[in-house]
């Protein structure tokens, strides 16, 4: 069994390094020069995963195309607004027999699309490999560490999702089933807004029991609009909902909680993700999310206040005022 991880970023890094360490040959494929050429140097990637040397199990490769025929499983890492370019060129590599874990929490913006959905569109009428996703409250930093962390495998085909399932699993990662790959998804996607909300609030100390009213009503509405996209609701209970969304918005190796803080300090969206190295999901999915709540009829306040501060230039105090004094209602 050889595998492949397709981004070169934290998550990507600490997956091949995680897969390396289980003894399985891994092809790691990293899009920037400078970085390929320190991996293969120093076997470590300063940039994104600063501190973890990669095992002798794990190569490195600049082709694409090269890196995604080379593996019976194919992870990719790769952030949602590059996801559909990375899936056409690897398109022509591909073959029925491998199976692809996608570990992108996203949306595609301009069609409003899930990462599986994009992969099922651009490789219609080609070969189309067995397609799973995996998530969960799972930072590349604690996974690199060994820490014990728990995450979920989903695919429309339980014989996939075991697969992925049985081969990621060891005594510091766990991973559990699902047939809901719409809830797995829009969960995962979904979270990094509230995580930035949750940011606004620790930036502004409001509290203890304002974060937890924000991580519980933020969950009702990602339960919302999952359910309005075919989900199940109870997936939002399980690791993919509210655990991947308490880790979000309490942790401080999130990005999307640090852009949050860093707003609620004042700070401009532009000057925060010109200090970035890596991307904060959530401020994309800000868009697609309230445009796909809009075409729905779906009611999400909160990540309607942080699509108003990112891009419209709300002032915090405003939208806080704003979802303090909504009609009130029964829970």
């Amino acid at each position: 069994m050889k595998a492949a991880v397709v981004g070169g970023g934290s998550w990507g890094s600490a997956v091949a390094r995680y897969l390396g360490s289980l003894g399985l040959p891994t092809r790691l494929w990293i899009r920037e020069d400078d970085i390929l050429r320190e991996a293969r140097t120093t076997r470590e990637n300063t940039t994104f995963l600063p501190g973890f040397k990669f095992p002798p199990e794990v190569e490195f490769s600049g082709d694409l195309r090269e890196t995604a025929a080379s593996a019976d499983v194919v992870f990719i890492a790769v952030p949602s607004q590059f996801c559909r370019a990375a899936y056409a060129r690897m398109a022509p590599a591909l073959r029925k027999d491998q199976t692809l874990v996608s570990l992108t929490k996203g949306f595609d913006k301009r069609t409003l699309r899930r990462m599986s959905q994009v992969m099922e569109e651009v490789f219609a009428g080609r070969v189309v490999p067995r397609l799973t996703v995996l998530s969960g409250p799972s930072f590349a930093r604690e996974v690199a560490s060994g820490h014990p962390t728990a995450v979920v495998v989903a695919s429309r085909e339980a014989a996939a999702a075991r697969d992925v399932q049985r081969l990621v699993s060891s005594l510091t990662l766990r991973a559990y089933t699902s047939s809901d790959v719409v809830g797995v998804e829009v969960a995962g996607a979904l979270k990094n807004v509230i995580a930035i909300a949750s940011g606004i609030v620790d930036a502004l100390e409001f509290g203890l029991n304002s974060r937890a009213a924000l991580i519980t009503r933020g969950l009702a509405e990602i339960t919302r609009l999952g359910v309005a996209l075919g989900a199940r609701r109870e997936t939002f209970g399980g690791l993919a909902g509210v655990g991947d969304l308490v880790l979000t918005c309490t942790g401080e190796l999130s990005r999307n909680h640090r852009v949050g803080q860093e707003l609620g300090r004042g700070r401009s969206l532009k000057e925060i993700l010109a200090g970035m190295k890596m991307v904060a999901e959530g401020v994309h999915t800000a868009v697609t999310a309230r445009r796909l709540a809009l075409s729905l009829g779906v009611e999400m306040p909160i990540s309607e206040q942080i699509y108003q501060l990112l891009y419209r230039g709300k002032p915090v105090e405003r939208a806080v005022a704003e979802l303090m004094s909504r009609t009130l209602k029964a829970e």
